[in-house]
């Protein structure tokens, strides 16, 4: 219920990762920088477009009033559901053969993303998924074995 989005594509696409990409210029050591700008051209802006999901703090907080005996799970609700609109979208692409991944530049970016795209103040941003055609394998990742992910009882 509380869920927004916002596609980018074509130039507007690209002023987003100009924008992560000035945003990280200006916090890393000049000697850091060209690993992440490559990161970005290759792997975020050279995909054909990107969605940004957010959470609708007006709505949250509407909720809250109207329930009040939930309100303090309201937050945790609208994460839990964007999550799942995100692996939606992700599962709906990959359906399709269109590859996508899931970044969080938010503190970087938020601000001026709101105002370069005219984005409502009340929308909070969650993640960013630029997604496109699939160029390779994802890189391999180390995960805690499943005794140590999970219990079965009974």
């Amino acid at each position: 219920m509380s869920n927004r989005i916002l596609i980018l594509w074509g130039e507007e696409h690209n002023k987003l990762w100009e924008l992560v990409k000035a945003s990280i210029k200006a916090v890393v050591s000049e000697e850091d920088y060209p690993s992440s700008e490559q990161k970005i051209n290759c792997a975020f802006q050279s995909g054909i477009g990107t969605i940004l999901f957010y959470e609708d703090g007006k709505t949250i907080d509407e909720l809250q009033k109207k329930f009040p005996l939930y309100a303090e799970s309201f937050p945790k609700y609208a994460q839990q559901s964007n999550g799942m609109s995100q692996y939606a979208v992700w599962t709906a692409l990959a359906e399709k053969g269109i590859g996508a991944s899931l970044q969080h530049y938010n503190e970087l970016i938020e601000d001026k993303v709101r105002e370069i795209f005219n984005i409502p103040s009340e929308w909070i941003m969650i993640a960013q998924m630029p997604f496109g055609s699939k160029e390779g394998a994802p890189n391999e990742k180390n995960y805690l074995s499943d005794d140590e992910r999970f219990k079965v009882l009974g």
